[in-house]
């Protein structure tokens, strides 16, 4: 329990450094995450820090039961209302918060904190790589439902990270870098370069299928 929660600080405080030192720019340009830019993934990372329990209970009665739909109206509201320095402290004042996202636990969390931190980081070309023990704990506790969650489609197909020893599925080798084939897991399509193997292009953005 103390490394993982140890993990979760560590990930929100270097997300917090990376975020203080982006271009005004930046906030602005689009993430992996689709339809939200740099400043609506920092809101939603840090959307658990503001709401309280009837408030989220409230946006989900809103959003008729439906949390994509709440999380997305709550993300694009709170990056129009809030300057990124204040999403920014907003991150970093809660390092050691303890959110666990409903089921998943502080693995949950720390996934959640790990894939929108690389959405930002990838997207924006920056060249950072999560710390090896942080992806192990989250890739060891994969479930069958988070890709059922995400409608990833991997049949016929073998991740295989270049920098772990992890391997996840059976088939033709799509191979890349751990955090980089967690996003796939997460429904992402990564830019050029990222990946190698015969469903390459499946996966990356700009690239025909």
């Amino acid at each position: 329990m103390t490394d993982i929660r140890a993990a979760i600080a560590g990930e929100r405080a270097d997300l917090a450094d990376i975020l203080a030192g982006l271009p005004a720019d930046d906030w602005d340009k689009p993430s992996l995450c689709k339809g939200w830019r740099v400043r609506e993934v920092v809101a939603h990372i840090t959307m658990p820090f503001r709401y309280s329990t009837p408030q989220f209970l409230l946006g989900m009665v809103k959003a008729r039961g439906k949390f994509d739909r709440f999380a997305d109206v709550a993300a694009r509201c709170d990056a129009a209302a809030l300057s990124a320095a204040e999403l920014t402290a907003g991150l970093r004042d809660n390092v050691d918060h303890g959110w666990k996202p409903p089921g998943g636990g502080y693995e949950g969390a720390l996934s959640h904190d790990v894939i929108h931190g690389l959405d930002i980081t990838v997207a924006l070309g920056i060249d950072r790589t999560v710390p090896a023990d942080r992806l192990r704990h989250i890739l060891g506790d994969l479930k069958p439902r988070q890709l059922k969650y995400f409608g990833v489609d991997l049949t016929g197909i073998e991740l295989h990270a270049t920098d772990l020893d992890w391997t996840f599925g059976a088939g033709e080798p799509l191979t890349g870098a751990a955090q980089d084939l967690l996003l796939i897991l997460s429904g992402r399509s990564l830019p050029p370069g990222h990946l190698t193997g015969p469903a390459a292009a499946r996966f990356t953005t700009g690239v025909s299928r």
